[in-house]
C-alpha cells in the first residue's frame, strides 16, 4: 500500500472534515465577525490561540483515529513488522510538522498582505473581510494544488525539480530586500489596471459597484485579487514543502487547512511587527533549503524517509533562533535609540 490514507477508503473523513471547516467559517463570518470592526491585538491573540489549539486538538484526535484504523485494517495488520502505535505517532508528527512549516512560511506572506492593504488604503475594519474571502479562495486553490501534488510527487524527477526550486527560493530569501514588493511593478496589478474597470473610491464593504452605468471593481476587490494571486504563488513553495515531509495527501490537506484558517488572526497580530521579525526571512530560507535537501538527497540517504522527529526538531530550532535573535536585536536597537536621544 503506497499511502496509509487512500482517498477511496477515507473519502468520508475528507467529507466530514470539509463540513467541519465550512461550519467554522460560517461561525466566523456570520456570528463572531458579523459586523466589520478593527481587530485589536488582544482579539487577534485570542483567535490565534484558538486556531492553534483547534489544530493541536485535531492532531490528538487524529492520532487516536489513526491508531484505531491501523489496528483493525485488514491489510496493514497482515504486513510483517507493521506497528500501529508507531505509525500513528509518525503520521501525527507529520501533521504537526506540516502545520508548523505552513504556519511559519505564511508569516512571510502576511507581510505581503500589509503591502497590499497599504497600497490600496484599505481601512482596518474591512481588512478582515478581504482576508476571509481570500482564505476561502486559498482553500480551493490548495485543494487543487494538493490533488495535483499527490499525483506529480510520485515521479522522482518532479520531486527533484521541486526540491531544487525550494532550495533556490530559500537562497533567494537571503538576498531579498528588506522593504516589501513594489506593487506598481507587479505583473498582476498591471494586468488588472489594463483589463479590469475600477474605481479608486472605496464604497464601504462592497467589492463591486455601479458607476456611470457600468460595474466597476472597488479597491476592496482589487486587494482581494492580489491577495489570492500572492497565495497561489506562495502555494508553489509551501505545498511541495509539506509533501517533502509526508506522502499522505490527507495530512498535507488537513495541516494546510488549519494553518490557513488561522492566517487572519495571525495577520492582525503580526501586521505591525514587521521590523521585529527582520531575521525571520533568513530562518525561513534555511528551512526551505533544508526541505529541498530532503526532497533531493536526505530522504534517499536515510532509506527513503528522513526521520520526521529530526525534521520537526530542526525546524523548531531554526524558528526559535531566528525569532529570538530578531527580538533581541530589535530591543537592543530600541535601547540604543533611547540612549542617543537623551
Amino acid at each position: 500500500m503506497d499511502i496509509l490514507f487512500p482517498f477511496v477508503e477515507y473519502w468520508n473523513f475528507y467529507l466530514g472534515f470539509l463540513v467541519f471547516v465550512v461550519c467554522l467559517l460560517a461561525l466566523d463570518l456570520g456570528v463572531f465577525h458579523k459586523n466589520d470592526h478593527v481587530i485589536s491585538i488582544k482579539e487577534a491573540l485570542g483567535w490565534s490561540v484558538l486556531w492553534i489549539s483547534l489544530a493541536l486538538l485535531f492532531n490528538l484526535a487524529f492520532y487516536f483515529y489513526a491508531l484505531d484504523k491501523f489496528s483493525t485494517h485488514p491489510v496493514l495488520t497482515t504486513q510483517p513488522g507493521f506497528d500501529p502505535a508507531a505509525n500513528a505517532s509518525r503520521v501525527s508528527l507529520e501533521f504537526l510538522t506540516g502545520f508548523l512549516i505552513e504556519k511559519s512560511l505564511s508569516i512571510d506572506n502576511l507581510f505581503v498582505f500589509v503591502v497590499i492593504f497599504t497600497f490600496f488604503r484599505i481601512p482596518a475594519q474591512y481588512q478582515h473581510r478581504v482576508l476571509f474571502f481570500g482564505i476561502i479562495g486559498a482553500l480551493l486553490f490548495r485543494a487543487l494544488f494538493i490533488a495535483a501534488g499527490s499525483v506529480l510527487m510520485k515521479y522522482h524527477a518532479l520531486v527533484v525539480f521541486f526540491g531544487v526550486l525550494l532550495m533556490l527560493t530559500g537562497i533567494k530569501l537571503f538576498f531579498a530586500p528588506e522593504k516589501g514588493p513594489n506593487l506598481e511593478k507587479n505583473w498582476a496589478w498591471r494586468f488588472l489596471k489594463r483589463f479590469v474597470p475600477m474605481t479608486s473610491t472605496l464604497h464601504g464593504k462592497k467589492f463591486v459597484v455601479r458607476e456611470n452605468g457600468r460595474r466597476v471593481a472597488t479597491p476592496l476587490l482589487l486587494a482581494l485579487i492580489l491577495v489570492e494571486v500572492s497565495d497561489v504563488i506562495f502555494a508553489v513553495d509551501s505545498v511541495p514543502a509539506i509533501f517533502a515531509l509526508t506522502n499522505e495527501p490527507l495530512i498535507v490537506f488537513t495541516s494546510n487547512v488549519f494553518a490557513i484558517l488561522g492566517l487572519r488572526s495571525l495577520y492582525f497580530l503580526l501586521a505591525g511587527m514587521y521590523e521585529r521579525f527582520h531575521l525571520l526571512k533568513y530562518g525561513l530560507g534555511v528551512i526551505l533549503v533544508f526541505v529541498g535537501l530532503k526532497m533531493v538527497w536526505l530522504n534517499e540517504a536515510f532509506g527513503g524517509k528522513f526521520p520526521i522527529s529530526w525534521s520537526l526538531g530542526f525546524i523548531l530550532s531554526v524558528l526559535a533562533l531566528s525569532i529570538g535573535l530578531s527580538f533581541r536585536l530589535s530591543v537592543d536597537r530600541s535601547s540604543r535609540k533611547l540612549s542617543s536621544g537623551r
